[in-house]
């Protein structure tokens, strides 16, 4: 249908026989935002002659097509003419409809489309389809023949689904920008209260009005009309009923737009029932979810697993559900207004806990499968994965604290997710869920023994040992009591690595092989175990014997190799880029840390990648570049408080920042090194780590071939007799 347009002959009039040039009505209030959205229907007009604006009730395609095709009305010679078709019941008054928008009468008993065809034929114009949905075949019939027959017209299209003919371009309508929803909203309020001005005191609470409102027009216009009588605070307070307070449209707005639950409403009452039965059950949901999520927990009886994805299909093409692709895969969500209609429904059908609990049971599954497959080539997705369902997760863990019997799976759950607070940078939430878990008492030794050895371990991570000890202490005297060898090697294993970032390497070293001894026994061989060999390794080598940590540290990386770990192997390679920088070879350090912090940085490890900017930034100076590793330190600094305690308060730790301090303040001066922290201090770790990937040893006069060259087959050389140049001995380290 894409066809080049011929200039209007009279673009200061209309063409012979036509009484106007358009039906649009005048705007009372300004439009506000948009100008992207604009601008993109104004460039499909251009390229298609079938342009279909799609989205969920309220969200504001009338008057963003209307607003468009004013902008875009010099185009048609015979003008922009908008036809309302929600009135419209009958489908067979369809043409009648489209005829009286266009001002057309006929007295005689021809057909109306008859009519329109005649009409239409040598005319240059635009039609606005306003509110078809529920006439959706009948009018993607009226509009195939319109176009073919008349072709120099042009249709704009506004509903929740699309028409579905050949050269249709659907244009999905989100809910406005941050922005733009502010706007709005500030011109709604001031409109029924003149003295209405965004301030300080009521920015932030407009801010997160708007984003409750998830920035549906409607939504915000229906708010700020409550303006009349409460203040932005009280509005903000009561939004848990919104569908009760969000009333009291504008006398002259259109009966589906009187209240939010009405415009939502419009969309439900076009679905079919197995899509309203779907919609009511996706409310148990809590940000994105899957098909396979979707097709255990909704199907049933009355609404079969095979069936669940025609429904889905249903609600996606009439936008009630939003699809997104991300690194995770396809999910799905739906707006927070439009599931909270959906949970009214399925409320209304005395389904809800049911539904809330095989919800619950499918990811306690997920749970459990995402622990096995992290230690596994597929840890990259396990990470994404887990991290889309957080929303989901959290879900699952406050249903099952609802109930006394239920106590044990949320502790459960809390414990089986710890790659998910360890590993992916998550530990602040996990230890307010461990914690809070761990606040009900529960019979199932089991589940509360697992959620206080991870608990202890975030303790750790965080640099809080009185934390770590009491979770521990009591996990082991626990599982010591029952006979739960598993916990009790985990507890072991954590208490270890407290003695580690507490400088204690005797008691760590002594930890840590009584944990790995208790692991073979148990036949225990995952992530944590290999993380148990890592923080071996580091006790040794912080002891002095990087000949062991090395051997260690490279058995370890054979593993993760052989079962594709990436997690464990960062650190893995931390130790080894230690022992490379120690026996002077900053080069293939370098190479450790690269491939390292690139790891870390992929699964959001904030730990990993601060220790590897750290230990970067040593490397960075003893090849020469004091500015440059100044800029690194500037950069770990900034992401230390986001993990816990800077470098754990350890002194071994800590020795690489205090040695790279040294280099690069007798290289550059007090004043220089403090402005090239500051620098760093203003990257974010995105920006950092993408800087430090980036960065290449300085090149300093005779430097060229000074340094050994790389390890054969990646291993690590033994000691050197020496020295590093411009150092003390080994004992600094």
């Amino acid at each position: 249908m894409q066809r080049p347009q011929p200039p209007c002959a009279s673009p200061d009039g209309p063409s012979p026989g036509t009484a106007a040039r358009g039906n649009l009505p005048a705007e009372l209030n300004r439009f506000v935002g948009r100008e992207n959205e604009l601008a993109d229907l104004g460039r499909l007009l251009r390229e298609s002659r079938l342009v279909t604006v799609v989205g969920v009730g309220g969200v504001g395609k009338t008057r963003c097509v209307s607003r468009a095709a004013a902008l875009v009305e010099k185009r048609y010679c015979d003008g922009v003419w908008l036809v309302e078709l929600s009135a419209v019941h009958d489908a067979e008054l369809l043409e009648h409809a489209v005829a009286d928008a266009l001002g057309l009468t006929d007295h005689t008993n021809r057909p109306a489309r008859a009519t329109l065809l005649e009409h239409l034929t040598d005319r240059q114009l635009l039609l606005v389809l306003d509110g078809f949905e529920h006439l959706v075949d009948a009018c993607a019939g009226l509009v195939r023949e319109l176009l073919r027959r008349a072709p120099q017209l042009s249709v704009l299209a506004a509903g929740r689904l699309p028409l579905e003919l050949d050269g249709e371009i659907g244009y999905p309508l989100a809910p406005m920008a941050d922005d733009d929803a502010m706007a709005l909203f500030a011109d709604r309020a001031a409109a029924v209260r003149p003295d209405f001005r965004l301030t300080e005191d009521n920015r932030g609470s407009a801010r997160e009005l708007c984003r409750r409102l998830d920035g549906i027009p409607l939504a915000l216009e229906l708010a700020a009309g409550r303006l009349r009588a409460l203040s932005t605070d009280q509005v903000l307070q009561r939004l848990d009923d919104r569908f009760r307070l969000l009333t009291g449209g504008s006398r002259g707005s259109l009966a589906r737009h009187q209240t939010l639950r009405t415009a939502i409403g419009w969309s439900h009452e076009l679905c079919a029932p197995e899509q309203r039965l779907l919609w009511a059950r996706l409310s148990v949901f809590a940000g994105q979810f899957d098909l396979e999520a979707v097709e255990y927990i909704c199907s049933g009886p009355d609404l079969p697993a095979e069936s669940v994805l025609d429904a889905l299909t249903g609600l996606l093409t009439q936008s009630v559900v939003l699809r997104e692709d991300s690194a995770a895969g396809t999910r799905y969500r739906m707006l927070d207004t439009v599931r909270e209609y959906g949970a009214e429904w399925l409320a209304a059908t005395g389904d809800t806990d049911r539904l809330r609990r095989r919800h619950r049971d499918w990811f306690l599954g997920f749970a459990t499968w995402c622990e096995l497959d992290w230690f596994g080539p597929r840890q990259g997705e396990v990470a994404a994965r887990a991290g889309s369902e957080l929303p989901n997760l959290r879900l699952a863990m406050e249903c099952s604290l609802e109930s006394p019997d239920d106590v044990h799976l949320a502790q459960h759950l809390a414990g089986t997710l710890w790659f998910l607070w360890v590993g992916c940078g998550r530990l602040s939430e996990g230890r307010y869920w461990l914690a809070h878990v761990l606040e009900e008492e529960s019979p199932h030794d089991a589940a509360r023994l697992k959620a206080l050895w991870v608990l202890g371990h975030v303790a750790v991570l965080q640099g809080d040992p009185v934390g770590a000890i009491s979770a521990l202490q009591e996990c082991r005297e626990e599982a010591d009591r029952v006979g739960d060898e598993t916990a009790l090697a985990y507890a072991v294993h954590r208490t270890g690595c407290l003695a580690l970032v507490t400088d204690d390497m005797l008691r760590a070293e002594e930890l840590l092989q009584d944990a790995l001894r208790r692991y073979r026994d148990l036949g225990e061989l995952n992530s944590n175990v290999l993380m148990a060999q890592v923080e071996l390794a580091m006790a040794v080598g912080f002891r002095g014997d990087l000949e062991a940590a090395a051997t260690i540290c490279e058995e370890v990386r054979e593993i993760c190799e052989d079962h594709g770990e990436q997690w464990a192997l960062s650190y893995a390679l931390y130790v080894l880029a230690y022992a490379a920088l120690k026996r002077e070879r900053p080069d293939h350090a370098r190479e450790l840390l690269g491939e390292s912090l690139a790891i870390g940085h992929t699964f959001d490890d904030l730990l990993g990648t601060v220790l590897a900017l750290e230990l970067l930034a040593l490397v960075t100076a003893v090849e020469g570049n004091a500015t440059e590793a100044a800029v690194l330190q500037g950069a770990a600094e900034r992401i230390w408080p986001s993990v816990g305690l800077p470098l754990f308060g350890s002194a071994h730790y800590g020795r690489p920042r205090a040695e790279c301090e040294e280099l690069a303040r007798q290289e550059l001066g007090d004043a220089p090194y403090e402005s090239g922290r500051r620098a760093g201090g203003r990257l974010d770790p995105d920006a950092a780590v993408t800087r430090a990937l980036a960065s290449r040893p300085a090149q300093r006069p005779g430097a060229e071939g000074s340094r050994p060259g790389p390890v054969p087959d990646g291993r690590t050389r033994k000691p050197a007799a020496s020295p590093m140049p411009g150092r003390g001995g080994p004992e600094r380290w």
